[in-house]
């Protein structure tokens, strides 16, 4: 398989981390090695504000925080990132971590060398709001998820998109009509 001289790979992974960072930024981000030397490198992600499907307590809820690593081989970007889930999960493409953590997706199977991390965690966010119950894991977590989202397909909050700042109002004008001065 082809691989990006050094001193490209490492300008790339730079780019598209810093993309990261900006387009997503109530995201977490810890990079094993931030200067891209040594490979595989691993980048920790702390996803925020996209809800999810947990089972807590016996029932499906929604939880809007959750983790995953991405290890990134010298072969990048002709060889895809491999995705393993940290956080509890009710998914029938997402196995639990006491299950391994993969995440069956066709992003992963369509990755292509013009495609980028940024792309790349929000098509985790679609996944992830989207349980597919007829491409379900064999393992049982995700087999029950898949069993159970066929009954009742998941409806998630919205995915919030960007930090919400709450501001006083302000009057721009004390005359409208009915107002007296």
């Amino acid at each position: 398989m082809p691989k990006l001289p050094a001193d490209l790979l490492q300008k790339r992974l730079r780019t598209e981390l810093d993309m990261c960072r900006k387009e997503l930024p109530r995201y977490g981000f810890d990079v094993s090695d931030p200067a891209f030397c040594c490979f595989p490198v691993t980048i920790r992600v702390t996803m925020r504000g996209v809800p999810g499907p947990v089972l807590k307590e016996g029932g499906v809820t929604s939880s809007s925080t959750h983790r995953f690593t991405m290890k990134i081989t010298d072969e990048y970007p002709y060889h895809k990132p491999i995705v393993i889930w940290e956080t509890p999960i009710f998914h029938p493409n997402i196995m639990t971590p006491e299950d391994g953590g993969f995440v069956c997706t066709k992003l992963l199977d369509e990755w292509s060398f013009n495609a980028n991390l940024l792309q790349f965690i929000q098509g985790l966010e679609t996944l992830l709001s989207n349980p597919n119950s007829d491409n379900a894991y064999i393992s049982d977590s995700c087999v029950k998820a898949a069993k159970y989202f066929s009954k009742r397909p998941w409806r998630p909050p919205a995915i919030i998109r960007e930090k919400s700042v709450l501001k006083k109002p302000r009057v721009v004008s004390s005359h409208h009509p009915g107002h007296q001065k």
